[in-house]
């Protein structure tokens, strides 16, 4: 068996860390949660030699270790733990040659710890570009480490990594510089009064209060030998360890790093007073909006027909094939067209993550968030809110937690409570297949197709709504933003094929198999509960249309007609009879209902509870939107999706909190059940509201 080791990579912010790690892992890699907090982790193995394998974690990024998020602070706890399964045997450092000097602050503080560091330069191919040169050798002398200088971009330096990071033993563990001379009397206190614990590991304890083993603060706070600095001189030392660290890095880089400034270039700033300017910047945005909404229909209509038209005939096929019986029914009428409501979105869904990982890895998504804060002031709300606003249009989960950077709690729970509002990949399945069937799939001047403009209309409303729902809090808790948001402009550069395509694939995947999970489970009972049911009108189906029609059907509209009671008369037909009263206004039948009670899980679960209801009985080789866009309104005659009862379901789902683990997210941040009460109540009023004035409306 082979040997492992633990590898963490840390660093800034947009040094290429993703790209390091996805190099060193490729496909080898998962996504989850650190033990006991919803705090994002990746990981992955990576093959060293044939007896050595390494585990390697991408941390979170931090610019030091004086952290001012829970992010940065669940670094620290790792590093000072030995007894963590994930303690690193080696950390590599990842930099960019262009911010050398103030990367390498992180980098002096883990060489402190006493951790095998590397040094990895990144985005080397731009040195001669940017009129760069690095004396590696004297460099590594001076921080006393090794060195490995790679570009992602170009695939040079991975190997001397491995290479380093194999013989890691060899690297030395001591520090750059005394960091303690910036107090030696309070230091050499610290010393005597714990002599077998490493120094700067008990200065982090003090400062930034975290555990270290079985000390903390209280403990080290309660030896008679020592006693703890107030918070201002606390502070006060801080800044002068960081003065002191910047002074070695200057006096090192001084004598190792040389860059001609008549070689950079003034691209860069062009670019941004375009792309950032108080008109053209929104322009350009809602321009790039569009195009992406207009590719995701025209590009994925043609796999998604194929797939719906697949999972009809596998459907029907299994029928044909399995013996008759109840379980060839739960495949065939369950769990098929129930996973098929989901598949079938696979390629709208991985295009739209295909689009934002062209926009994060190019550097414009920075540029996003940069002028959406000007939004956000104007509203009341904190600059810091952006980050959680604009992920949430991948998934709102992630988005709560990332209001964690927002100290002002005020701030930051008018933004947990407002970020679902902002139209998340969950809702996705459910905007496709209403707009497919009550939109028109026409262009105007020959360009712009309707279906991909209320695709993006969707977007905005939601995000209108969560601004507009955010300047209302603010009014009524009376605040006054005193935040200020500060983004680093990251480069721009061209995408890596390797990072998108490995980022595609792991959303895509993470959202198929989410929902899929969920949707199977859904499908099952719903399944049951569609085949079966109490009573004479149950049982007695086929007496009851031969009764009513006598013999004047065919085979088939006989079938029909007997599938349709059996299914009215089931027990979810009874449940759905019995919420009908509360979804006729919307425009909606008991299908409807039953769909949007089930998406309470998960809103995309909405397609797929309807398309098991739909397949329960029925014999015909129909796709899910030919079946959806066949029913007929119970109430007032004709198709049940028509635009009226289409447009009242888009914005019911636009502001409704049909998402359970987004609640329970919320009241794991609130620390209450209030909040996510509250939310879900107002919230679904909203939809609610809006649902019925559409309808009434339009209709």
């Amino acid at each position: 068996m082979a040997k492992q080791i633990n590898v963490a990579l840390i660093g800034n912010p947009n040094t290429g860390k993703t790209s390091v790690f996805n190099h060193l892992t490729g496909l080898n890699q998962q996504v989850g949660n650190y033990p006991g907090i919803t705090v994002e982790k990746k990981e992955g193995v990576c093959k060293l030699s044939r007896g050595l394998k390494a585990h390697i974690i991408d941390l979170p990024g931090t610019y030091s270790l004086n952290a001012s998020s829970l992010d940065e602070n669940l670094v620290i706890e790792l590093l000072l733990n030995k007894n963590d399964k994930d303690y690193p045997d080696v950390a590599a450092v990842i930099s960019d040659v262009e911010n050398l000097k103030r990367n390498l602050l992180l980098f002096t503080q883990i060489k402190d710890l006493g951790i095998p560091t590397i040094l990895v330069i990144n985005m080397a191919d731009r040195m001669e570009r940017k009129g760069i040169s690095i004396d590696i050798p004297k460099l590594e002398e001076k921080l006393n480490t090794k060195i490995a200088l790679v570009s992602s971009r170009k695939k040079t330096g991975i190997e001397e990594l491995k290479e380093l990071i194999i013989n890691h033993g060899r690297i030395p563990t001591e520090p750059c510089l005394n960091a303690s001379s910036i107090d030696p009397p309070y230091f050499e206190l610290l010393r005597k009064a714990f002599p077998n614990q490493s120094l700067y590991k008990l200065w982090l304890v003090i400062t930034q209060d975290v555990n270290f083993g079985n000390l903390n603060r209280k403990e080290l706070s309660a030896s008679p030998d020592f006693s703890l600095k107030k918070e201002s001189e606390l502070k006060r030392l801080q800044q002068k360890e960081t003065i002191k660290r910047y002074q070695f890095i200057n006096a090192a880089l001084k004598e190792t790093l040389t860059k001609d400034l008549n070689a950079a270039t003034d691209l860069r700033a062009r670019l941004d007073r375009v792309l950032t300017h108080k008109v053209w910047g929104y322009v350009i945005f809602f321009s790039i909006l569009l195009l992406i909404f207009q590719a995701i229909y025209d590009w994925s209509s043609y796999p998604m027909d194929f797939i719906d038209m697949a999972f009809a005939n596998l459907s029907e096929w299994s029928k044909e094939a399995l013996p008759s019986g109840v379980f060839t029914n739960l495949i065939s009428e369950g769990i098929i067209p129930g996973l098929g409501g989901v598949v079938i979105f696979i390629p709208q869904i991985a295009f739209l993550f295909l689009f934002i990982s062209l926009l994060e890895e190019s550097g414009y998504m920075s540029r996003v968030v940069f002028l959406m804060d000007k939004v956000m002031k104007r509203f009341g709300l904190s600059g810091k809110s952006v980050v959680p606003l604009v992920s949430g249009t991948a998934c709102a989960i992630p988005a709560v937690m990332a209001t964690r950077n927002i100290e002002d709690w005020k701030e930051r729970l008018i933004t947990i409570l407002v970020v679902p509002f902002t139209t998340c990949s969950a809702r996705l399945p459910v905007y496709l297949i209403i707009i497919a069937l009550v939109i028109p799939d026409e262009r105007v001047l020959g360009i712009f197709n309707y279906q991909g403009l209320t695709l993006m209309l969707l977007y905005l409303i939601g995000f209108g709504m969560s601004i507009f729902s955010a300047w209302i809090l603010n009014k009524i808790m009376s605040l006054k933003s005193k935040s200020y948001f500060v983004i680093e402009m990251p480069d721009y550069k061209l995408p890596l094929f390797k990072n998108v395509a490995i980022n595609v694939i792991e959303k895509t995947k993470a959202f198929v198999f989410g929902a899929g999970k969920i949707i199977l489970a859904i499908s099952i009972v719903l399944w049951v509960l569609a085949s079966y049911g109490p009573g004479e009108d149950f049982n007695n189906a086929e007496a009851v249309v031969t009764q009513e029609y006598g013999n004047e059907l065919s085979e088939q509209e006989f079938n029909k007609h007997v599938s349709s009671v059996k299914l009215e008369n089931s027990y979810i037909g009874i449940m759905g009879k019995a919420i009908e009263p509360a979804v006729a206004p919307l425009g909606y039948d008991w299908k409807i209902g039953i769909a949007i009670v089930s998406s309470f899980a998960a809103r995309e679960v909405f397609v797929g509870t309807l398309a098991t209801i739909y397949s329960v009985g029925s014999d015909d080789e129909q796709t899910i939107k030919n079946r959806m866009a066949a029913e007929v309104n119970p109430i007032l005659g004709g198709p049940l999706f028509t635009f009226a009862s289409g447009i009242s379901l888009l914005l019911f789902y636009a502001f409704a909190m049909q998402c359970m683990s987004t609640l329970a997210i919320v009241k794991r941040e609130t620390n209450s059940w209030k909040w996510p009460t509250l939310q879900l109540v107002i919230m679904t009023a909203i939809a609610y509201i809006a649902a019925l004035v559409a309808f009434q409306v339009l209709k």
